[in-house]
């Protein structure tokens, strides 16, 4: 075996972030993951290196993160479970315990509820018994749970550092209000160290500091769509137009982060490592010398795919162990494989065993860079940094004090801080830099479902609220607060948890959370925020309950038939007057190769009420080629202008016109969008309607422009009487495609 000769860099690079959980700047937190790991996660992983001689670590701290510390720290700020765990457990209402049992059993069960015998009981209870019945638990025990919640948080090197506290977890049950304050006190006394430990750090050459955008946000979506649509999409809000938002939001991120810490970060970590070439262009111009994303994005700007053998290893591993240059930033691309390991599989083997793993690959991989013709290779390990832990024995404080003694008693091996590395080494000329993220080389995480896509719809419909009022009223001095909570709304998390694949178990928390902020943009300005925020997102995607389970030619005839029970189907929402106050209850759709069909249900109330059929009572139905972008015009019917829906402000080919009076179809008429933003009527050949028990429609799809392979992109606008301009659905387009 050849001697190894070259040292090999390593980076660890661990990112600590949260989303901002509050619903004002001065209000409670309504979940408490930033304090819960603030003892658990982000002190211990920095002292750690009290251990060692030689060890360096990168962190990346998002400044949303920072703000939230000083807030439990110096302010006193609460979240719901801190503000309980101080309440005296006669004064808790109803309410109250119900929340405790469902919520304050949120940890790992193997590593922090088992160990601990009195929790575990109580865990166990709350399983045989119903959660929401507040009587299964007596006084002492709704004490002790809340207790022993805050305490299993506590990463365990503070027992020998806090006496108080070691004894607070011997005691194992029967804990009093006091011991539930003091617990509190324990914490806010570890976190208003974890700023000043991270700024000694840096003087001490031990950690390099870098940020990410303020609150956090994806910068390729808000810098530039045609690169979002280069990782393949194809249907999502376009338009957004928040360069400068990403490029404020950013600059803010480096100047705190300064004043903070005392010295400027030289590197970037891109929300969610996502980048693009206009993300680089950006960074370049606010002065930041390095940034990092995946290898997958790697791979696909240099066009080599990295091929990993059974047991994971690179075959190839030299491109990835290089840094490049792009435009004048220097990049790195992190291993994907090893993050993964660290995150999701050691946790299930013993720290020993898992460190060897990890020291192993990393031997590997050095070895086969001996015949590199460069001295300078650096293997980053970058992940997240707070998310893992928990379901380590001893919050993985064994397996990375395992690890890190490995590479520091090898001589061939190194841990640096990166800014250093790149100042040593010679980048490699980037020519082209493929735009994605760290999960799958894409943005589909964040934008590109229905339930994301209308997320940003409402943020774009606020942000342009919020353009215009800028404009018109500069010197308004509520705009800076204004503009805050559009930022955090712009904010990655929420998006990521909204549709699939993730599921945090309080989806509907961070829903309520999103749309509040973005209230509070027109809040701050006096303005009433728009009715439609107030409708969770998660209850407002009206998907259809099924789509058409393949092709069909029914009879259109009015007579309601088995025939559609393969079709479509969807909804109409109730009147804001009365349930009744509506023509049609639902909608079915479906096609064959030649027609798009549809069936309108009338409600029962309408049929028997004579006012309902001596009205007109229209449908329109909005339709466009999705692979045709030219001669597209606005819906032309829409009335609540001061209240708009993001959808409605969507583009199509065709409208078609169904007006029914006095209980027959009297107007069937198809318009045709054509250039500047124009209608013109046009002449369809066999568009049928009929009016019977229900109202059936068939549309050639030759009438509407559809080639084979072509797909149909609709929604309806039912316009009757007290459901004016009501969308259906609200929020996205049905789709079919001609086969």
């Amino acid at each position: 075996m050849v001697a190894q000769t070259k040292k090999l860099s390593i980076a660890f690079y661990w990112h600590m972030h949260q989303p901002v959980y509050q619903l004002t700047p001065t209000g409670d937190y309504l979940m408490p993951w930033t304090r819960l790991h603030a003892v658990k996660d982000y002190l211990d992983m920095l002292v750690i290196l009290d251990k060692f001689k030689n060890i360096k670590l990168n962190f990346n701290l998002v400044p949303v993160l920072l703000d939230e510390l000083i807030d439990y720290g110096e302010n006193g700020m609460h979240d719901i479970h801190s503000r309980l765990t101080i309440t005296d457990v006669k004064d808790l209402s109803n309410d109250d315990k119900e929340f405790i049992i469902n919520n304050f059993f949120d940890a790992n069960y193997h590593s922090m509820i088992l160990p601990h015998s009195e929790y575990n009981r109580l865990y166990q209870k709350a399983q045989q018994n119903a959660y929401d019945d507040i009587g299964i638990f007596t006084e002492q025990e709704y004490s002790d749970l809340m207790a022993l919640f805050n305490l299993v948080w506590f990463d365990p090197i503070y027992l020998n550092k806090y006496p108080e506290l070691k004894k607070l977890i011997k005691k194992g049950k029967n804990y009093s209000l006091e011991d539930r304050i003091k617990i509190i006190e324990l914490q806010r006394e570890i976190i208003r160290q974890i700023i000043p430990t991270y700024k000694k750090y840096i003087k001490k050459g031990k950690i390099e500091v870098t940020t990410s955008p303020y609150y956090h946000p994806i910068l390729p979506i808000l810098l530039d769509e045609t690169e979002i649509k280069k990782a393949q999409y194809k249907d999502f809000p376009t338009n957004l137009n928040m360069k400068e938002d990403a490029k404020i939001q950013t600059k803010y991120a480096l100047d705190r982060i300064e004043e903070l810490l005392g010295v400027r970060p030289k590197g970037v970590w891109p929300s969610e490592q996502c980048i693009s070439p206009r993300v680089a262009e950006m960074l370049k111009d606010l002065g930041v010398k390095w940034t990092i994303s995946d290898e997958g994005v790697l791979s696909n700007s240099i066009n080599f795919e990295f091929v990993r053998d059974f047991r994971g290893y690179l075959e190839d591993p030299y491109h990835l162990m290089k840094s490049y240059n792009y435009e004048g930033v220097d990049i790195i691309f992190r291993d994907a494989m090893l993050p993964n390991l660290i995150g999701f599989e050691y946790q299930n083997h013993s720290a020993e065993g898992s460190a060897n793993d990890l020291y192993d690959r990393i031997k590997v991989a050095q070895d086969k860079l001996l015949s590199s013709p460069d001295d300078c290779h650096l293997l980053t390990i970058a992940m997240d940094g707070e998310n893992c832990w928990e379901n380590y024995a001893q919050d993985g404080d064994e397996f990375l004090t395992k690890i890190y003694s490995l590479i520091e008693n090898d001589p061939t091996l190194e841990t640096v801080l990166i800014s250093d590395y790149l100042e040593k080494d010679t980048p490699k000329p980037l020519t082209k830099l493929s735009s994605g993220s760290w999960v799958n080389r894409n943005f589909k995480l964040w934008i590109d479902e229905p339930i994301k896509n209308l997320a940003w719809s409402y943020l774009k419909q606020v942000h342009d609220d919020f353009q215009r009022f800028m404009e018109e009223n500069p010197t308004n001095p509520n705009l800076d607060a204004a503009r805050r909570e559009l930022y955090i709304c712009e904010g990655s998390d929420w998006f990521w948890w909204y549709g699939e694949p993730n599921d945090s178990g309080r989806d509907n928390i961070f829903d309520f959370i999103y749309r509040e902020h973005l209230k509070n943009v027109y809040k701050f300005l006096g303005i009433e925020p728009p009715e439609y925020l107030d409708t969770p997102l998660l209850s407002a995607i009206s998907k259809p309950s099924r789509y058409p389970k393949g092709e069909f030619t029914p009879n259109i005839d009015g007579k309601d038939d088995d025939l559609w029970l393969n079709a479509g189907s969807i909804k109409i929402p109730d009147g804001p007057v009365l349930k009744e106050n509506k023509f049609y209850d639902r909608i079915c759709f479906g096609y064959d190769k030649d027609n798009l069909y549809l069936r309108f249900y009338i409600n029962e109330f309408a049929k028997e009420s004579l006012s309902a059929l001596k009205q007109v009572n229209q449908m329109y139905i909005y339709m466009r080629n999705q692979d045709r972008k030219q001669s597209l015009s606005p819906i032309r019917i829409v009335q609540k202008q001061e209240n708009i829906l993001p959808i409605s402000k969507e583009k199509f080919h065709q409208e078609l016109q169904i007006s029914i009076y006095d209980g027959e179809i009297n107007l069937v008429r198809l318009v045709k969008a054509i250039p500047n933003n124009l209608w013109v009527i046009a002449s369809p050949k066999n568009i049928k309607a009929v009016y019977g028990d229900v109202v059936d429609v068939s549309i050639p799809f030759d009438d509407l422009e559809i080639n084979v392979g072509d797909t149909l992109e609709f929604l309806f606008v039912n316009a009757n009487y007290g459901v004016k301009d009501y969308f259906v659905p609200n929020e996205m387009l049905l789709t079919i495609t001609r086969m």
